[in-house]
């Protein structure tokens, strides 16, 4: 089995809550951590069944859980205590809160993983955690495991869904910021020279847009080489897409500072 397959056949073993018990920042960082001989005992959600099954497909012996096993939960915001701060909407890794500034948020039952990040952020304490209604009213373990399946396929699509729309969004503000920086310098290049004040002002923002650009550029590379790593052909695509914009912005930043010196 190669590294790749290893790493996506434990992460289709992890129940997908994304809750960072672990240590990790959701199920995939973790899988890949185990392939690298991190100790399999650390998923309370995933519980006695999982650690058994990853102690079968790692070899690693079974050790006891490092936190007591988990059943699953959902959580409930007590609405009418809801300030509508969003805290929690930020919080959860799988996108399952509605809500907006200063209106009332509500949990989307059945997309909510039981993870409990939503509860420390919230400033009011108003959101509780209780057995997950699926899970409450299955009546034999067959209905259990199915639960089970759809809550791991559904919360595993909705994160990377999530982390796709967090990385376009920070793309999308760095390169306004370094086109608002590019702006700036071309609306000042006409004031001075770098010899009087107004120069080195400007000089000093094309040295703050090169660096801002070099640092874009950099993380696409970073995100191009670790989906290649993960052999995650979306996430290839998208950081492929990226690529030219930021070699793009790169060339006239330095352009522009070469100038001005």
């Amino acid at each position: 089995m190669s590294h790749h397959d290893l790493i996506e056949a434990i992460d289709a073993l992890l129940p997908q809550t994304h809750c960072g018990k672990c240590g990790f920042d959701g199920c995939l960082p973790y899988a890949e951590a185990i392939a690298e001989g991190e100790p399999i005992n650390r998923c309370p959600p995933g519980g006695e069944p999982t650690l058994t099954r990853l102690a079968t497909l790692t070899g690693q012996p079974e050790q006891p859980l490092a936190e007591p096993a988990q059943l699953p939960l959902a959580a409930v915001i007590r609405e009418a205590e809801c300030i509508g701060c969003t805290k929690c909407i930020q919080a959860c890794p799988v996108d399952a809160i509605l809500g907006a500034a200063k209106r009332m948020h509500t949990v989307i039952t059945d997309e909510c993983t039981g993870c409990e990040l939503c509860v420390a952020p919230c400033p009011v304490d108003c959101i509780d955690l209780v057995p997950h209604p699926a899970w409450a009213s299955a009546e034999s373990d067959a209905e259990r495991d199915a639960y089970l399946a759809r809550r791991a396929e559904l919360g595993r699509r909705r994160h990377r869904t999530r982390q796709q729309r967090q990385a376009r969004e920070a793309r999308d503000k760095r390169l306004e910021r370094q086109k608002r920086l590019m702006q700036q310098r071309r609306g000042s290049a006409s004031k001075g020279t770098s010899g009087s004040p107004g120069g080195a002002v400007i000089q000093r923002q094309r040295r703050m847009a090169f660096k801002a650009a070099e640092q874009a550029l950099k993380r696409v590379q970073q995100q191009l080489e670790s989906a290649r790593r993960r052999g995650d052909d979306k996430a290839e695509a998208t950081a492929l897409a990226q690529l030219p914009e930021a070699e793009r912005l790169l060339a006239e930043a330095r352009s522009a500072l070469d100038k001005s010196e």
